[in-house]
């Protein structure tokens, strides 16, 4: 019998000297009523720097702290376990997920880190070839809801393909109009987001329209009620998970066994988490594609560079910053993106 090799034991062993950390804040005025803020993690040892980002979103939570017991002789997974202990990382933050996504900046940085230290890529680390990755633009209609910015978009990027979010206003009409455009990859439910500026309630009928009319997009996120899983039944093998995906515990715990699932590496706090994942979605064929969380630095290259190593051909949400623009900038990178890994580090080159 063949023995499979964890994907973490790839990295864990890596040796990390850590001397201090500095933090750098950056900023975006999505709309007037949402700036979005995050955080770089700058790590520095051994003449090298390895940088992550915290993608919190809750702004009052930036930055984390400046004064943290980082520095030491570590394994990546000794160091690992050194930030499991901090009470940052175990104490109830405003938003559950926000320990999540800000010990993934401390573990990426000090992945980045450890490899750079020792003189090796992620790639090379964990022995796979970096591939041009596809990617989807993800977007919410205006208010009212109009087929317009996907035909603007499609004007200067024929080939671009979406993710949208569907809401009860949708009209049957938009529906049929949105879907004669074959477009669509995925339609975002975000029946999982609670407390939300982007929640939605579940309903039923959104549920059944959606599903009939984009017949061959995944269903992202629905919230599974009484009155919901009737709908979802006949279309399951479709259904796919975001928001509630931290772990390969919350895997297994889906209504459905998943065919894919949206691995945002941010979600899952750890290297270990996150590499476990992926191992998982491989024994059981899982076709996961990557998301991302409003990265303004370094973090929209990680998981670009993820999904060129793991799942390069599915409906990556990764697009590049430019694509967050309310009107469509000429000169962007189109999809399939072309892999621009660094030579040594956790880095994807600008």
């Amino acid at each position: 019998m063949v023995r499979i090799v964890p994907l973490y034991d790839a990295v864990a062993g890596l040796p990390l000297e850590i001397e201090s950390y500095e933090l750098e804040r950056l900023e975006f005025k999505v709309s007037p009523e949402f700036v979005r803020v995050t955080t770089l993690v700058h790590l520095s040892g051994g003449g090298e720097e390895g940088v992550g980002e915290d993608v919190t979103y809750t702004a009052g939570d930036h930055p984390p702290p400046s004064d943290l017991p980082l520095a030491g002789s570590f394994t990546l997974d000794s160091y690992s376990q050194h930030l499991g202990g901090l009470e940052l990382f175990t104490k109830e933050p405003e938003m559950k997920a926000s320990n999540d996504y800000r010990r993934w900046a401390f573990e990426s940085a000090a992945l980045d880190l450890a490899l750079r230290q020792a003189g090796r890529s992620l790639a090379d680390a964990v022995g796979r070839e970096a591939r041009p990755v596809t990617f989807v633009s993800s977007m919410r209609l205006d208010e009212p809801p109009s087929i317009e910015p996907l035909k603007q978009w499609r004007e200067v990027y024929p080939n671009l393909r979406f993710k949208l979010d569907p809401t009860s206003d949708w009209t049957e009409a938009l529906i049929e109009e949105l879907a004669s455009l074959g477009v669509v990859d995925t339609v975002d439910l975000k029946g999982q987001y609670k407390g939300t500026a982007v929640d939605q309630a579940p309903d039923p009928e959104l549920y059944r329209r959606v599903a009939e009319a984009f017949s061959s997009a995944w269903i992202e996120d629905p919230d599974v009620t009484d009155e919901t899983r009737p709908v979802l039944e006949e279309h399951s093998a479709r259904v796919t998970w975001d928001a509630p995906i931290h772990s390969v515990q919350d895997i297994e715990k889906a209504p459905w066994p998943p065919r894919s699932i949206n691995i945002k590496p941010s979600r899952f706090g750890s290297v270990r988490r996150l590499f476990d994942a992926y191992d998982y979605c491989a024994a059981h064929d899982i076709a996961a594609y990557g998301g991302g969380q409003w990265e303004l630095g370094p973090g929209r290259g990680h998981i670009q560079y993820l999904a060129s190593l793991f799942h390069p051909d599915t409906p990556n949400d990764v697009a590049p910053g430019g694509y967050n623009a309310s009107e469509p900038p000429r000169g962007l990178p189109e999809s399939p993106l072309e892999p621009t890994p660094a030579a040594t580090g956790f880095r994807w080159s600008d």
